[in-house]
């Protein structure tokens, strides 16, 4: 039966400027390519995708969304388009995916399946070199809206994941290792034990270390690689305390791309692995994790110029991280909220909420491990948030520079080596609030500190930032040692026009 005209294809449809007998060859091709020559598309096929909602059988979607995510030069899934998967998730969604933005939140065992699927597409874009231009963001609010009952309950109190489970149990009976079949079709997946994923924790640890260090453009198509081997893993039900481990990693791995895809400007792919970092997490058991997930979209949404999206993105992160959330964790949750408030100019609200970050971070006792997460957020980041708080507000009140100031100190004297990037997000908060502060000469020093460092990473973020402290010199352009600055800042800016608004700092 009809269920009316497919919005989603139709859109992207449009977007392609494909004609509909086109789109059929080209999916008759495309499936011979992979391995189906057998399909035999026409024109007439199209057109009830689109105009009469019809689902297309496997493997047209998978085809359908190589296709799109070729022509767009962005990842296309099978939710994109409008389609509700065959199986079990299919039965119990018959409204398919188009009530929340991007499927969100979508069935329990769907995690693993647009994980895979999601950084397949990334690696193929990433072979042909194609950037992602012309992806929408979903907006914070719709996704917290969309995500906030999801987040709040327990998913193994929830029916769906009961069914599933029961179903699970009595299909393997006896059997410890039992593949999905939905894993099938992505590549040959195996079982792993305790020594694999301990290797793959390990390789999270690295990865991590050389973002801090280096950026995120060198290793992000190796993270996203790793990230698409574990969504395979994740296709076989291990033992329960094998399998919370597996999506640990796979949230790790996944808030890692996303960092990493933000860093260089790819941001609706980074905001679709912070969405999939928090599934993971959450599949794991692990709230805290999806709340931190969740509060990197809200980084990323403050850095972009939208501190509004950014405090909806945070409310849902607070509250969904769950009671076991540790004091320190709390802290960092409190400073990226301070940060959308000072965006906004709320110096009072950010004053207050930076006060409870403090106190947040030194009740923490550190009898409890902190969670590897969290252990790039030591006290020098604290004061690294604090001064970009109070250097953002600064854009409002320029009364706020010093105190920016004085935490950039702080936190450039406690920066441990290995942390490149953060060190030169430091030189340039504290540029820039010596430059509103009136103090050129200090401006002059710790920019060039930080042009110093920049050809050592991969960041764009850092770029970003410096062509809102090239802003503020503006000013003092007929000073002798600013004006070689600012010429010295056009020669190192890669070339493009400046991607940020005021105030688009991390």
């Amino acid at each position: 039966m009809s269920r009316g005209p497919n919005t989603r294809l139709n859109d992207l449809f449009g977007l392609a400027g494909w004609s509909k007998g086109e789109l059929a060859r080209l999916v008759n091709r495309q499936a011979a390519a992979m391995g189906h020559p057998q399909l035999a598309t026409d024109t007439s096929r199209v057109r009830r995708w689109m105009d009469m909602g019809e689902t297309p059988r496997d493997p047209v979607p998978k085809v359908l969304a190589a296709l799109f995510t070729e022509r767009l030069g962005r990842v296309v899934t099978i939710e994109d388009l409008g389609f509700v998967r065959h199986g079990r998730s299919a039965k119990r969604r018959e409204v398919g995916v188009q009530e929340n933005p991007d499927g969100v939140p979508w069935a329990p065992e769907r995690t693993a399946a647009v994980l895979t699927e999601f950084t397949g597409m990334d690696l193929m874009l990433n072979r042909r070199g194609l950037m992602g231009a012309g992806a929408a963001l979903t907006a914070g609010s719709a996704l917290s809206s969309a995500m906030h009952d999801w987040l709040h309950t327990d998913p193994a109190s929830t029916t769906d994941s009961l069914r599933w489970a029961g179903r699970r149990d009595a299909a393997r009976h006896d059997d410890t290792l039992h593949a999905d079949p939905a894993g099938f079709d992505r590549y040959e997946a195996a079982p792993v034990g305790s020594e694999e994923i301990e290797a793959l924790e390990r390789s999270v640890e690295v990865f991590r270390a050389w973002d801090a260090s280096r950026g995120g453009g060198l290793q992000r198509k190796a993270v996203v690689g790793q990230l698409n081997e574990v969504g395979g893993m994740l296709a076989y039900h291990h033992p329960d305390h094998l399998q919370r481990r597996l999506w640990g990693v796979a949230a790790n791995l996944a808030c890692l791309a996303g960092w990493m895809s933000h860093d260089v400007g790819l941001e609706p792919t980074a905001q679709k692995y912070f969405v999939i970092a928090a599934h993971a997490a959450r599949e794991g058991g692990d709230r805290p994790r999806a709340g931190e997930a969740l509060s990197r979209a809200a980084r990323q949404m403050v850095h972009l110029g939208k501190p509004s999206e950014a405090l909806d993105l945070m409310k849902l992160a607070k509250s969904g991280s769950g009671a076991q959330t540790l004091p320190r964790t709390r802290a960092m949750l409190h400073t990226i909220e301070a940060w959308a408030q000072a965006a906004m100019g709320r110096g009072q609200a950010m004053r207050r909420t930076l006060g409870e970050a403090e106190d947040l971070f030194v009740s923490d006792k550190s009898d409890v491990p902190p969670p590897s997460w969290m252990q790039m957020f030591d006290e020098a980041d604290l004061h690294g948030m604090q001064a970009l708080a109070y250097r953002t507000l600064a854009d409002h009140d320029p009364s706020a520079a010093p105190l920016a100031q004085q935490h950039a100190k702080e936190a450039l004297r406690l920066r441990a080596k290995g942390h490149e990037r953060s060190r030169i997000f430091d030189y340039i908060s504290m540029a820039s609030a010596c430059f509103i502060a009136n103090d050129p000469e200090q401006a002059d020093r710790y920019a060039r500190l930080a042009l110093v460092s920049m050809g050592e990473t991969s960041s764009h973020r850092t770029w970003d930032r410096l062509r809102e402290m090239y802003r503020l010199s503006g000013e003092y352009a007929g000073y002798g040692a600013i004006g070689e600055l600012r010429e010295e800042i056009e020669r190192s800016l890669p070339k493009g026009a400046p991607r940020r608004v005021r105030g688009a700092q991390v």
